[in-house]
């Protein structure tokens, strides 16, 4: 019997412990499952994380089910689009690169995601975290984000609408054309 590959986004969170990984990936093994991509983190105690897999569609109900039998860890499984993977490597959309750093509040990530979505830019991934101020005690809010635009993108109008925020709120933020493989 032929049966054709599917590519499944696994989401998992749990309390952070050693060994989460390994467990994880030795169920993907187990079933004939390819690890492609995935994003991980300890946050706050808690293990989080968001892996692509491909796998043979007459694998993938054991493989959920397994997943769910992991202990102390949620997965949540669903299936990609795979005629939508990777838009992101289409071969004239451009990339960029976004660094924030300043003085945390509430609403800097708003702020920022509002005027990128209104330039139709999209987030690809971001990266943040809080740090001490030098010579303070001030909380410093740092954020790195991948993004992608189409090619008729007016970086320019970008540009000036993220200084104008970066001046609201008290925040230095760049913006770089990239090139990415």
């Amino acid at each position: 019997m032929n049966t054709s590959p599917v590519h499944l986004v696994l989401t998992v969170i749990g309390d952070d412990r050693p060994g989460l990984v390994g467990e994880l990936s030795s169920v993907i093994s187990v079933h004939q499952g390819s690890w492609l991509e995935s994003s991980m983190a300890q946050l706050a105690g808690k293990f989080a994380g968001i892996v692509e897999v491909a796998i043979d569609s007459a694998n993938a109900d054991a493989l959920s089910a397994a997943l769910g039998k992991l202990a102390g860890l949620k997965v949540t499984v669903e299936s990609a689009a795979t005629e939508k993977l990777a838009p992101a490597r289409v071969a004239n959309t451009r990339r960029l690169k976004l660094a924030l750093v300043g003085h945390d509040r509430i609403g800097i990530v708003r702020e920022v995601s509002l005027v990128l979505a209104n330039h139709e830019v999209n987030v690809e991934s971001l990266e943040t975290h809080t740090s001490s101020a030098p010579m303070s005690a001030a909380v410093l809010f740092h954020a790195v984000a991948e993004l992608t635009a189409t090619p008729d993108l007016d970086a320019g109008a970008l540009t000036r609408e993220l200084e104008r925020i970066s001046n609201d709120l008290m925040v230095d933020i760049t913006l770089d054309e990239t090139i990415r493989a």
